[in-house]
């Protein structure tokens, strides 16, 4: 990538195809059917898409860089994309080609500025794995190393040589497809991609710096530090620059080697559900997450044998050089979508996302909550299997029912979403991939129930508060009513006699509102208490809150006269 020309082509190539694919699109699928051809395009339609998949699939393999990376996120939308794509882009991972070990240890002995054999004692020249940004090397560290380190078997992730210029011409070209697609107005509406695109460059450029994803690996094992059911590779610091990475070999069992799972014992339908248990835990709880956990970058590594005969195992993360954090309003707001989804609620959802900020404030959302509420009724509950089961035309007659809503609303894609996203979507089609019949669902409901019973607390303490807040009330009222009374027989206070007594008659309620609210709080809480010791008591208590409640919420709407 050194030639500039060379730059020129690989621009112009990656442009060529956007611009052809953008214009197939268009023409099939909106003036095509206007024009009474709807019939023809839906059965052209999966040929085409194969088509579209397979000459992206040789332009990645070809030109690697980011190319490999927007490939191995579209082949991981196994719940979005049709298979005519996802099929045709899955083994891309596996398809890039390595550099020679000539050029790999040119750079690797020019950044640790020493010769290899100084540097290792032994580096086999036939890398372990080739990636779209750099190779890895499996190498031994010298005695001295090893025994500073307490390790000797270690991973060399070398970086590909011009990768920086690749990437520079990649960001450019993405930027001008960003570009093209902003003139389109339902997507600039809803999509800044211009600013996406600028997170996707700090990433990118983030993920080609080796001292980077040495840090971001350490604090992700701080995260999981004592969880047994997590492996991270330990960095070898003396041995690690910003292009050359050296860490503890970890490789194992492929996540998705099914095969090789089943040799070694492992149920892959028990490793779906830890694979997602821990990536709720990274989005919901640590705030800091892996954004990029394709198969290759994760283990499955035996650690023992339980008491039944059975093995036991880890998940081993590795590649932290692509990681998001998520911060704590955001993670809290997408607790409550978490909360909503799994007690199949359609207004909660709606509220929920329009929260994370989703959904614009100026969003009417009442149909869109009554689609919710209508998508949970019918499809709420249903793994991937079953919903690839169901007749499409329920999906179709749906979407067709509910696409004008969607498309009407104001959303947008607020910021620290690009990451999320990604992780979603390769974790949801792993699962998916391990078990057929996975169903998100499941996986949700321990981790909702956990949250729904932090939230009843967090409510009760509301309760009390509030309760406490309106008893403080009711006692300044008596020293307020004084301090009025003197004020008047000192003729301090001049009042509108014509409209005294509204005002009072209005006060004297307001006052037996207010001690009906503490009552009715005071038996609420005192109900809950009790009833961990006498169930009936407490259950009386709670049930008699009930009467003062009423005339709380009633009171207003009764008038003396009426």
């Amino acid at each position: 990538m050194a030639d500039p020309g060379s730059a020129r082509a690989r621009y112009r190539r990656i442009l060529w195809f956007a611009a052809r694919t953008i214009a197939q699109t268009w023409w099939f699928e909106l003036i095509l059917p206007r024009i009474g051809f709807a019939e023809y395009v839906a059965r052209g339609r999966a040929a085409r898409l194969q088509g579209i998949a397979k000459r992206f699939h040789a332009l990645a393999v070809e030109l690697g860089g980011l190319m490999i990376k927007v490939g191995q996120f579209m082949s991981s939308r196994l719940d979005v994309l049709p298979p005519e794509i996802t099929n045709e882009l899955a083994g891309l991972q596996d398809e890039v080609p390595p550099v020679d070990f000539g050029p790999i240890r040119e750079l690797a002995e020019a950044e640790l500025g020493i010769p290899l054999e100084r540097a290792f004692a032994y580096v086999d020249p036939v890398p372990v794995a080739a990636a779209s940004l750099g190779q890895a090397h499996r190498a031994r560290l010298t005695d001295a190393e090893a025994e500073d380190t307490g390790f000797a078997d270690v991973v060399v992730k070398v970086q590909r040589p011009g990768i920086e210029q690749i990437v520079e011409v990649d960001l450019a070209a993405l930027r001008r497809v960003a570009g093209w697609l902003s003139r389109i107005r339902f997507i600039a509406n809803h999509v800044d991609l211009p600013r996406l695109i600028e997170e996707f460059t700090h990433v990118s450029l983030q993920e080609i710096d080796y001292l980077h994803e040495a840090q971001n690996a350490e604090r992700f094992a701080e995260s999981f530090a004592g969880d047994p059911r997590v492996g991270v590779p330990v960095i070898a610091w003396e041995r690690t620059t910003r292009r050359v990475l050296t860490m503890s070999d970890v490789t194992a069992i492929k996540i998705n080697d099914i095969d090789g799972l089943r040799a070694a014992g492992i149920d892959p339908t028990e490793v779906a559900h830890t694979f997602a248990q821990i990536m709720f835990d990274q989005f919901f709880e640590h705030g800091y997450f892996h954004a990029d956990p394709h198969p290759g970058n994760i283990f499955v590594t035996q650690t023992g044998m339980r008491p039944d005969g059975s093995p036991e195992w880890r998940l081993t993360f590795v590649d932290f050089g692509m990681m998001g954090e998520v911060p704590d309003e955001l993670r809290h707001d997408l607790q409550q979508v978490l909360i909503a989804v799994a007690g199949r609620n359609g207004k909660q959802l709606v509220d929920s996302i329009r929260r994370v900020g989703v959904l614009l404030p100026s969003a009417d959302t009442a149909e869109l909550e009554r689609a919710m509420t209508a998508l949970f009724a019918r499809f709420g509950g249903m793994g991937f299997a079953q919903l690839q089961r169901l007749d499409p035309r329920e999906f179709r007659d749906f979407g067709r029912e509910f696409s004008d809503v969607v498309r009407s609303l104001p959303f947008q894609l607020p910021e620290n979403f690009l990451l999320i996203i990604r992780a979603v979507s390769l974790t949801s089609g792993m699962c998916s991939s391990l078990d057929p019949e996975f169903n998100m669902w499941d996986a949700v409901e321990p981790y909702a129930d956990k949250l729904l019973r932090e939230e009843r607390g967090n409510v009760m303490g509301a309760v009390a508060r509030e309760a406490a807040s309106v008893a403080g009330i009711v006692a300044r009222l008596p020293r307020r009513a004084d301090d009025l009374l003197t004020k008047v027989e000192n003729g301090q206070l001049t009042v509108d006699l014509s409209r005294m007594e509204s005002r009072m008659n209005r006060i004297e309620r307001l006052a037996r509102r207010v001690i009906s609210a503490v009552l009715f709080a005071a038996l609420l809480i005192a109900g809950a208490v009790l009833r961990a010791q006498d169930i009936m008591v407490g259950s009386v208590l709670m049930t008699a809150s009930v009467i003062p409640l009423l005339y709380v919420v009633f009171a207003g709407f009764w008038r003396p006269g009426r």
